[in-house]
C-alpha cells in the first residue's frame, strides 16, 4: 500500500490497522479457501477477533467497545476483506447491523442488556430487513407485531440473514400499524432463544460460503414492550439510517477484496514469465495493474472520507453511498482484471483471486444495490443543488 494512504491516519488507526493485517496474514489468509470450500462458519477465528476487540471496535468502553470510531473500523474491515470475504462479512454484519441499531436508538438499559455482551464479542448480532417481498422496497414489509399483553406477538419470515444462525441477539422490523405505511414499521430486538424463532432455509452462495446466511422466521414470537427500539413510529428510518452506516463498512469489504487481489495480481506478474520474461514487463499488464491501484486507491479515499465524516458529526449519507458504489463496482472490476492477469490458473480454486471475484459480486447487492445507490447519491445531489 503507498505510505500517501497513511497520512491523515492517527496512532490509533496505525495501530488497528498493523494488528488487523497481522491477524489477517497469520490467521485468516491460511483458512480462507477451507471456509469458502468446506461452507464453514469461522466460530474459532471470531472467538478471536472478539479477544483482539474487533467485534466493538467502534463502541464505548462503558457499553463493553474498545472506544475507537468508524474509521479504524472499517480499516479493520478492510484487512480482514483482504484476506477472507467471509470473515470480513461476519465481522461488518455483527458490528455495523447487529450493534448499530442499539447503539444508536437503544436507551441506557437496552445498551447495557443487548451491545454491552455484543461488543465484548460475548454474542453476534443479526439484522433482519430483507423478506422476500421485500428487498430494494423495505417499506414493503410483511412481518407483523400484534400488541398484546406486555408486548407484541410476531410473525413473519425475514432472508438473507448474516449471522442468523449464529447470533444471540437479532434486531428487526416488523409492521406494527398498517394505516400508516412506512412509520406503521417498527425497529425490536429479541433474544433468538425466544420460542416461535427459528432457522429455515441455509443459503447456498455464489460466494461468501464460509459466512452464514439464512432465512429466520417468527412465529408468534412474544417480544416483550421493553425490546422496543425507539418510537413505534421511527423503526424504518431507523433501519435506513443504519444502512447508511453500514455501507461503509460494505465499501471497506470491497476494498479489501480489491486490495488482496491487486497484491495478488502484482506478485504473480513478477514471478510468472512467458516469451522469456516476466509478464509484467508487457504494457497490456502493466495497464490493468495501474488502473487497478488507481481504483483502489480512489475507493479508499471515498471510504475513509465516509467514516471520517460520520465520525465528524456530520451528515454522511450521500458520501456512504458514493463509497459503497464505486468501492463495490470497482472490487468487482480489479478481481476480474486479478483473474485475466493470472490467465488460465486464475480460473481456478488454487489461487485466490477466483474466490475475491465470486466474493466481491455480493457487494454491489447487499445493503442496497448499486441502482439503489445512484437513486440516493441522484436524490442528495438535487437537493443540495
Amino acid at each position: 500500500m503507498d505510505s500517501t494512504s497513511l497520512l491523515f491516519l492517527k496512532e490509533e488507526h496505525l495501530q488497528v490497522r498493523a494488528t488487523a493485517r497481522r491477524f489477517a496474514d497469520e490467521v485468516v489468509a491460511p483458512r480462507a479457501r477451507e471456509l469458502d470450500e468446506t461452507e464453514t462458519f469461522p466460530t474459532d477465528i471470531v472467538r478471536q477477533m472478539a479477544e483482539l476487540g474487533f467485534l466493538g471496535l467502534p463502541y464505548p468502553e462503558e457499553y463493553g467497545g474498545a472506544g475507537l470510531d468508524t474509521l479504524a473500523y472499517v480499516i479493520a474491515v478492510e484487512e480482514i476483506a483482504r484476506a477472507c470475504g467471509s470473515t470480513a462479512i461476519t465481522l461488518a454484519a455483527h458490528v455495523s447491523l447487529g450493534c448499530g441499531p442499539v447503539a444508536a436508538f437503544g436507551t441506557d438499559e437496552q445498551k447495557r442488556r443487548f451491545l454491552t455482551p455484543m461488543a465484548k464479542g460475548e454474542a453476534l448480532g443479526a439484522f433482519g430487513l430483507t423478506e422476500p417481498n421485500a428487498g430494494s422496497d423495505a417499506a414493503g414489509t410483511e412481518t407483523r407485531a400484534q400488541k398484546t399483553a406486555g408486548g407484541w406477538s410476531v410473525n413473519g419470515s425475514k432472508i438473507y440473514i448474516t449471522n442468523g444462525s449464529v447470533a444471540k441477539y437479532i434486531t428487526f422490523t416488523a409492521r406494527t400499524d398498517s394505516s400508516m405505511g412506512s412509520d406503521g414499521i417498527s425497529a425490536f430486538i429479541m433474544d433468538t432463544g425466544t420460542p416461535g424463532f427459528r432457522v429455515g432455509k441455509k443459503e447456498k452462495k455464489m460466494g461468501l460460503r464460509g459466512s452464514d446466511t439464512v432465512e429466520v422466521v417468527f412465529e408468534d414470537c412474544f417480544v416483550p414492550e421493553e425490546n422496543l427500539l425507539g418510537d413505534p413510529s421511527s423503526g424504518f428510518r431507523a433501519f435506513m439510517r443504519t444502512l447508511s452506516g453500514g455501507r461503509i463498512s460494505i465499501g471497506a469489504l470491497a476494498l479489501g477484496l480489491a486490495q488482496g487481489a491487486y497484491e495478488h495480481s502484482l506478485k504473480y506478474s513478477k514471478t510468472r514469465k512467458q516469451f522469456g520474461q516476466p509478464i509484467a514487463n508487457f504494457q497490456a499488464v502493466q495497464f490493468m495493474l495501474a488502473d487497478m491501484a488507481m481504483k483502489i486507491e480512489a475507493s479508499r479515499l471515498l471510504v475513509y472520507q465516509a467514516a471520517l465524516l460520520r465520525d465528524g458529526g456530520h451528515d454522511y449519507v450521500k458520501q456512504a453511498s458514493m463509497a459503497k458504489l464505486f468501492a463495490s463496482e470497482a472490487a468487482n472490476w480489479v478481481t476480474d482484471k486479478a483473474i485475466q492477469i493470472h490467465g488460465g490458473i486464475g480460473y481456478c480454486r488454487d489461487i485466490p483471486v477466483e474466490r475475491m471475484h465470486r466474493d466481491a459480486k455480493l457487494m454491489e447487492i447487499g445493503e442496497g444495490t448499486s441502482e439503489i445507490q445512484r437513486l440516493v447519491i441522484a436524490r442528495e445531489v438535487l437537493r443540495g443543488a
